[in-house]
């Protein structure tokens, strides 16, 4: 997966006739051929035409072998969303599974959300319920991020910040969760960059200042394993794995380390043909050198969920300097590479069962399908996948040997609830390791589980609410009591809306009507008024809330009068007094100045306003007036009297006049950063006043310039060609 290289359409076919026959070729250009044209006009935040987004979804795609229908997807994964074609075009010109596909990863654009958030959520939520019923779609989505990801600092600073703050929440877990660590690993460290550039740069730098030792030491380290590799008899490759930016940052802050205290920034990584070599290889290390207790980790024996496998081994090295080191076969290598794209890389005559089997190996998606039906809305959905399924894991066994996945953290009771409902509401207590403990006691990685029921259980204590840690055991007790105590929660409900009605001044009887209840429950999740009332009295649903959309007609009429009673007063008291007649005046700087006469009129140096900015005058004693932008923060700090200042606009917004402005770049320090902003100065104005350089102690360049520029829109586009160039990361105006 190259981020640097640019896919032609003609590239990504090559590779499609690697593996693909004549007939699956023509498919995938079909689907080209129909992306074209639908896109065709539209253009990337980049400058380049919208065309080259999908067909580096699909060379991405089509690297990790994927089949027909998924790289066809690729090509048209934003054709629903964002042309006249329809899921209906799509399954008629192509298949079902297609138009599917697309569906699945289509974006939300017909519905109505409270909030950014809450469509965010949405959209995260149809993917992750599509993805559970085929992996294909959150393959494509992944792929349709890491293109975006790539091409993010074509975006203002305050999105690239939202799009690498999601990245890092959503999809670089998602990649994990599927193993495939490539994705993951530029994923995390490209959003790094954006969300913390200081800290990444830093860590940059490090580890560069010291590259050249570290290379010496595994290269000493490698030419060791090689000697007793080579007197077993085994063939393997032996290469030094860099540790990625992200997870370096992860480990500072995780173990609150130094940099200088991370040894294995770089580890050794030993790849052969079988299982039996890759515990004979590590026999051979560990008689080398010795092991460091507790730092082993046998992910053959016990593959993780995302089906990674690999020996994990810290040794004390040559100087007695800690080493890990990763054996795994090649297939075990591909597979951690590409994780569950590995299984699904598409070939001719692959069995059906081949995809069974793999779809057992990802049953956790059978939890995404019960966190939907146990979630009332998209965002909580998407809080209970994060908090138990995109976090750290503890691996644990049951009575019979089988392995069990669970959020780090989780309780014995979390144990029992993830087994079956029935398990955790009779559960007393467990075993761990054959001895008695509590529920609330916390599982470690290893740990043998054995849950304690009673039939003469009553269920739940809602004191375990408290000690839970997975949201399907915190959902599943809500629920017991939800249904145990349904017809007690309905009256509560019931009368704690009453009672609050009463408080704001409202009858009960004028706004508990059917047609009003009725319009409050289709306005929520819940599906009848009893449902409404129970979740009210449950503690589900809050009070106030349900309230506001009870009374929300009686209160916009009130409203109404309210504004109009305030209109008719402020007409009456204009027209108890005599406004002057306001005069224009027009100033040479091109600037109109309301109701003032016989003033000078002066542009403001501490802020430097252009025309297209929202100004504002403020008088000043002996000096006429002076003109500032409104978000000025000399205007707001010495504006305590609010009569000096007047309303100003520009008279003409084109006039050919220069106005000075000041700017500020910071980017990352490297050889040619200034130079490459001066070129795109020059190439944009000619009229240079000033220019400051200077580097901080965590190597980023700071650069304060002035220039002359006619408007806004000439400022805008300097500042968005600055931005473009490589190592920038804020342009920003400044005041004095």
């Amino acid at each position: 997966m190259s981020r640097e290289k640019v896919y032609t359409a003609e590239e990504v076919f090559d590779i499609c006739k690697e593996y693909m026959n004549d007939d699956h070729i023509r498919f995938v250009e079909r689907a080209y051929a129909l992306a074209k044209k639908a896109h065709k006009g539209q253009m990337r935040k980049s400058g380049e035409e919208y065309i080259t987004h999908p067909v580096q979804v699909a060379a991405i795609l089509a690297e990790l072998h994927m089949d027909p229908a998924t790289i066809a997807t690729g090509f048209l994964h934003d054709v629903v969303e964002d042309t006249e074609y329809t899921h209906e075009d799509i399954e008629r010109l192509f298949s079902a599974e297609v138009a599917d596909l697309v569906e699945g990863v289509t974006k939300l654009g017909t519905f109505k959300f409270k909030s950014k958030q809450e469509n965010q959520a949405e959209n995260h939520r149809k993917m992750l319920l599509a993805m559970a019923q085929d992996v294909r779609v959150v393959l494509v989505k992944l792929a349709d991020r890491l293109h975006n990801i790539r091409t993010i600092k074509y975006h203002r600073p305050e999105k690239q910040k939202e799009i690498a703050r999601e990245t890092l929440e959503i999809y670089a877990p998602l990649a994990d969760r599927l193993g495939i660590s490539r994705m993951k690993w530029e994923l995390e460290d490209t959003s790094f960059r954006y969300l913390n550039s200081e800290k990444y740069y830093e860590i940059v730098r490090l580890m560069a200042s010291r590259r050249e030792d570290r290379e010496k030491y595994i290269n000493k380290v490698i030419e060791v394993i090689q000697t007793a590799i080579d007197e077993l008899g085994i063939e393997a490759d032996i290469y030094g794995r860099p540790k990625h930016i992200y997870s370096i940052y992860r480990k500072m802050v995780d173990k609150n380390k130094e940099f200088n205290e991370i040894y294995d920034l770089l580890g050794i990584r030993v790849l052969v043909h079988s299982i039996k070599d890759c515990y004979a290889v590590l026999g051979a290390i560990h008689t080398e050198w010795k092991p460091m207790p507790g730092r082993f980790k046998d992910y053959i024996a016990m593959p993780k969920v995302n089906m990674y496998q690999s020996l994990h081994t810290t040794v004390l090295g040559p100087n007695a300097t800690p080493l890990e080191v990763q054996i795994r076969t090649y297939q075990m290598h591909e597979v951690a590479e590409y994780g569950v794209a590995a299984h699904w890389a598409y070939k001719e005559g692959k069995s059906a069962d081949h995809q069974t089997d793999m779809s057992r190996q990802l049953s956790w998606f059978r939890d995404i399908i019960e966190f939907q039906k146990e979630s009332d809305n998209a965002g909580e959905f998407m809080e209970a996948i994060k908090e138990d399924i995109f976090t750290d894991k503890v691996y644990v066994f049951t009575p019979n040997g089988e392995v069990m996945e669970l959020p780090e953290g989780a309780s014995t009771l979390d144990f029992a609830y993830h087994i079956h409902s029935e398990i955790g509401n009779k559960s007393t207590g467990a075993r761990v390791n054959g001895r008695i403990v509590p529920l609330n006691y916390k599982l470690k990685t290893g740990d043998i589980v054995e849950i304690i029921t009673s039939n003469a259980s009553q269920g739940p204590s809602r004191d375990w609410l408290n000690f839970v840690n997975t949201s399907k055991a915190r959902n599943k007790i809500r629920r017991f009591f939800k249904i145990q105590h349904r017809d007690e929660n309905i009256e509560e409900g019931k009368t704690l809306i009453k009672h609050l009605l009463l408080d704001q001044g409202f009858k009960p009887k004028d706004i508990l009507t059917d047609d009003n209840i009725q319009n409050a429950v289709e306005s929520t999740s819940y599906k009848n008024q009893d449902d409404l009332f129970a979740a009210v009295g449950f503690g589900e649903a809050k009070p106030l809330t349900i309230i506001n959309r009870l009374t929300a007609d009686i209160r916009r009429e009130r409203e109404k009068e309210i504004e109009k009673a305030k209109i008719e007063e402020a007409v009456l008291e204009v027209e108890k007094k005599k406004q002057p007649e306001k005069v224009k005046i027009r100033h040479e700087d091109g600037i109109v100045v309301e109701g003032a006469s016989n003033l000078l009129i002066r542009i403001s140096k501490c802020c430097n306003p252009v025309p297209g900015d929202d100004i504002v005058g403020y008088i000043t004693r002996g000096r006429g007036i002076s003109i500032h932008r409104r978000n000025c923060p000399n205007v707001r700090q010495g504006t305590s009297n609010y009569n000096r200042l007047i309303e100003v606009e520009w008279e003409n917004m084109n006039a050919p006049k220069n106005y000075m402005t000041d700017l500020e770049v910071t980017g990352y320090d490297r050889n040619g950063l200034l130079n490459d902003v001066l070129q795109v100065i020059s190439s944009m104005t000619s009229s240079l006043k000033h220019i400051q350089a200077k580097v901080s102690q965590e190597h980023m360049a700071i650069i304060n310039f002035t220039v002359a520029v006619s408007n806004t829109k000439e400022l805008q586009e300097l500042m968005k060609k600055i931005n473009q160039i490589p190592d920038v990361y804020n342009v920003k105006r400044v005041v004095n």
